[in-house]
């Protein structure tokens, strides 16, 4: 490893068996994970949010980033996993109501993703879409 650090600079903290994804303060590490979702680095993105999350389940903010990483990420069960926790504490947040609905279209469940897309709609206030 010191090899490789003095050959071609120095080496991503991931690499040498830190804990990058977890270190800092949660602001530090809201922050990180926000630039990784930024930079399309979804599942990095996850890696940080989980453990956030975990720290701070009564913030809807990081559960809801964590979903879209995950989604993106082409990591649908933990995505649908994820927004169905938001939904089942927080019935009216529509944003998880349409992202639970998008998630399940993707798995091939049009039917049940139906019932979370109009339910979205209502709460948006697009009733046309009804």
């Amino acid at each position: 490893m010191e090899a490789a650090k003095a050959t071609f600079g120095p080496v991503h903290p991931a690499a040498t068996g830190s804990d990058y994804y977890a270190h800092g303060t949660q602001d530090e590490r809201w922050e990180r994970a926000r630039l990784f979702f930024d930079a399309r680095d979804y599942a990095a993105a996850a890696r940080v949010l989980a453990a956030l999350v975990e720290e701070v389940p009564e913030q809807s903010g990081p559960r809801l980033l964590l979903a879209r990483a995950y989604y993106h990420s082409a990591q649908l069960r933990r995505a649908e996993t994820v927004l169905r926790n938001i939904v089942d504490r927080e019935p009216v947040e529509h944003y998880a109501r349409l992202m639970l609905g998008r998630t399940l279209e993707r798995q091939g469940r049009t039917e049940e993703a139906r019932t979370h897309l109009r339910i979205a709609s209502a709460l948006a206030g697009a009733f046309e879409d009804l």
